[in-house]
């Protein structure tokens, strides 16, 4: 009766998805291991002699830590799960769960039984779930219309190179751009022309951008910054320069601005050797009065101020 109740359970084991194993822990040996594990991962049931077959089909990866933590468990007394790739006969890798329960006689571990799962299709929905959260993050990053970087990146942006002009005692410049008139350009050709202006001045301002570290994106509206680390203040004068004429060399129409027939931009110029003392905002702050003020003198134009010491003398550029 025992023998023909071993063979029911025996049957109803390997008649599963999951595969049964056991291992006496004083030989290490395999005592049994359930034939699914050929279709799932091509070896043969007799290959499976020892705990070290098993530490050997393990992805190098992730051998030594799982096989690490196992034993660790084991000899405690400790039940476990362990994920892991496991290799096959033919030399590919199956993602797994080894689900582990410790026998113990008088304290001391004496065999372990368990289950193999195979979870290689949780693992892929994960992963196409992690790379799909990750292109969330990154567009959410970047600006809906115009496909350049957003002002939630800028600021992430500026307080890494703050840190670093911090740091190393080096020049952080920030040029901050606005399109004059812009409003009227939207009443004169409708919002949807303005959707296309705003897209081809961020495309021409973003090839301004040359150096690995330059930062471009729009702040909102019809205002972009240009961060610019590691540059000082002729380089960066030399930059709002360039982005001026980028804009003029579009050629856009518009008929209703004071500043010519074609659109144009104003920009602001800040440049800092930034110390631990001085605020983070100062240089979009900086920038943006002498934005304000390339405006009052009468756009096309930018306007630049420069942080000297303690004084903090200001001087204009047109």
């Amino acid at each position: 009766m025992i023998e023909q109740d071993d063979d029911i359970y025996r049957t109803l084991l390997e008649s599963t998805k999951a595969i049964p194993w056991k291992i006496n822990w004083e030989t290490k040996a395999f005592e049994y291991i359930g034939p699914q594990i050929e279709t799932l991962l091509g070896w043969r049931q007799d290959s499976w002699t020892s705990a070290q077959d098993w530490i050997d089909r393990i992805h190098e990866e992730d051998r030594e830590q799982t096989a690490h933590n196992c034993i660790n468990l084991c000899e405690n007394g400790i039940d476990h799960e362990a994920d892991y790739r496991a290799l096959t006969a033919d030399g590919e890798y199956v993602w797994v769960r080894d689900v582990v329960h410790v026998i113990r006689k008088n304290g001391v571990t004496t065999d372990l039984v368990g289950f193999i799962f195979d979870i290689s299709e949780r693992k892929a929905m994960e992963e196409a779930l992690q790379q799909a959260n990750e292109k969330l993050e990154a567009l959410s990053y970047l600006d809906g219309l115009t496909g350049v970087p957003n002002r939630r990146l800028y600021d992430k942006t500026l307080e890494r190179e703050w840190e670093h002009a911090v740091r190393t005692a080096t020049a952080v410049s920030l040029v901050v751009i606005d399109i004059d008139h812009f409003k009227d350009y939207n009443d004169q050709y409708g919002h949807i022309q303005g959707d296309e202006c705003l897209k081809q001045v961020a495309e021409a301002l973003q090839k301004v951008a040359v150096k690995s570290t330059d930062f471009f994106a729009r702040y909102g509206g019809e205002e972009f910054v240009l961060l610019l680390p590691d540059t000082g203040q002729d380089a960066a004068r030399d930059i709002a320069e360039q982005c001026r004429r980028r804009v003029l060399e579009l050629a856009i129409e518009h008929p209703a601005s004071t500043a010519g027939h074609l659109l144009t931009i104003s920009a602001g110029v800040a440049s800092m050797i930034p110390t631990e003392d001085d605020p983070l905002d100062d240089l979009f702050s900086t920038a943006d009065r002498m934005l304000y003020q390339a405006k009052r003198n009468g756009r096309n134009r930018f306007a630049c101020s420069w942080s000297q010491g303690v004084a903090r003398k200001e001087r204009e550029s047109c």
